[in-house]
């Protein structure tokens, strides 16, 4: 992409596009529909079948097993580990409500971790230091497209005995060291929400494993704990994915790869167009980018950082009054939460959680950006700065 900053006119960009459609792949979405409607099969069935085996050899892991949404995933991993009343669970603090939502769901207590700066995953060293004897698992984020720091991570639940379940909602194709995001941990999670790189229309999720005997206690557990049908050993839940939602992924998974790439390549254009404008240079720089990654980053986001709360908002404002979409990913930590206040999170116990909370805004970095768009977008928030 030709990152050279012009004179641009570009109106109207979302932060995300789904009706940006090539016509060969929404031709194959309209044949998923027909065949999906045509063979009367509408839960579970070869569709998720035939998605489940695409998905464990795309993410490196042994097994996969379709699910009802994301969340349902991070809930049905903790299950078939048997988390529940008086277990611990650590996550991060700055993430999506999910997490930890559905740690609490299970009975247990998440621990909230902070994270580092550069990274915006968990901070290997604060999880060390919340460790106890009733911690039973480690659930980190890759959040935004970018794994967490996992040797570490793993390195601690090994020694200390602790399941990790990988949170990859945002990840699915993101690397670690030359491994894939829900390889590395007992369970990896991942969303086919439609806003995900690689998304349905509608919900869907996924849970990755390489323990043959946990795989089945998934798939049993997704069909309401009935193995076989109508005998029940243990309680389960409604988590089936429908075929329709493993039809339609499928063609997406064929084009994920390319559509990563694309969405690198604007995130790199960015940084570029950015850096160029002199807004990231000096002691205190009045922006600060997504650091360089060391592995494959899949940029589910492409994420600023302001100075300060009242910077985001305006930059956020003006953005807005020039047609420019943004969001804030996520604009109040998971320790401060009113449903969490019982746990005793107050502020100033997670810094840097509540710090980026604070200065965080996300721009369209979405795969069928136009080049034109990105320079519109870079060159919307130089005129802010240069402005103000």
């Amino acid at each position: 992409m030709d990152t050279t900053n012009s004179e641009v006119t570009v109106r109207d960009v979302p932060l995300l596009d789904l009706k940006r459609l090539d016509p060969e792949l929404e031709a194959e979405l309209q044949d998923a529909f027909t065949r999906v409607l045509k063979s009367g099969y509408f839960i579970l069935g070869p569709e998720v079948e035939a998605l489940e085996e695409e998905c464990a050899s795309y993410c490196g892991a042994e097994h996969a097993i379709g699910v009802s949404s994301g969340t349902d995933a991070l809930l049905v991993a903790l299950m078939a580990l048997g988390i529940g009343a008086g277990d611990e669970v650590i996550c991060p603090s700055f993430t999506f409500f999910a997490t930890a939502g559905c740690i609490s769901r299970t009975g247990a207590r998440p621990v909230f971790v902070d994270v580092l700066e550069t990274s915006f995953n968990c901070d290997p060293e604060d999880i060390e230091r919340k460790i106890t004897e009733r911690t039973k698992a480690i659930i980190p984020v890759h959040l935004y497209g970018r794994c967490a720091d996992m040797d570490p991570i793993l390195e601690l639940a090994g020694r200390h005995g602790i399941h990790v379940i990988e949170d990859a909602a945002q990840a699915i194709g993101a690397e670690y060291n030359g491994r894939r995001a829900g390889s590395m941990g007992e369970m990896g999670c991942f969303s086919f929400f439609p806003t995900k790189n690689l998304g349905a229309c509608g919900d869907g999720g996924l849970v990755t494993c390489n323990d043959a005997e946990l795989a089945e206690k998934i798939r049993i557990l997704r069909v309401h704990g009935g193995a076989p049908k109508y005998h029940h050993g243990v309680i389960g839940g409604n988590f089936r994915l429908d075929a329709l939602q493993a039809a339609l992924i499928r063609p997406r998974l064929r084009r994920l790869d390319a559509s990563s790439l694309r969405r690198a390549e604007n995130a790199a254009a960015y940084t570029s167009l950015l850096e160029a404008a002199g807004l990231t240079s000096g002691a205190s720089p009045p922006l600060r980018l997504p650091e360089a990654p060391p592995s494959r980053h899949i940029y589910n986001q492409y994420t600023l950082r302001c100075e300060d709360g009242a910077t985001r908002e305006a930059l956020r404002d003006f953005l807005a009054a020039n047609t420019v979409a943004s969001e804030i990913y996520y604009p109040v930590p998971l320790h401060l939460q009113g449903c969490f206040s019982s746990l005793g999170g107050e502020t100033g116990d997670l810094p840097i959680s509540e710090k980026l909370a604070g200065e965080v805004l996300s721009i369209p970095v979405f795969a069928e950006l136009e080049e034109e768009e990105v320079r519109y977008v870079a060159d919307r928030v130089e005129a802010f700065f240069k402005e103000s």
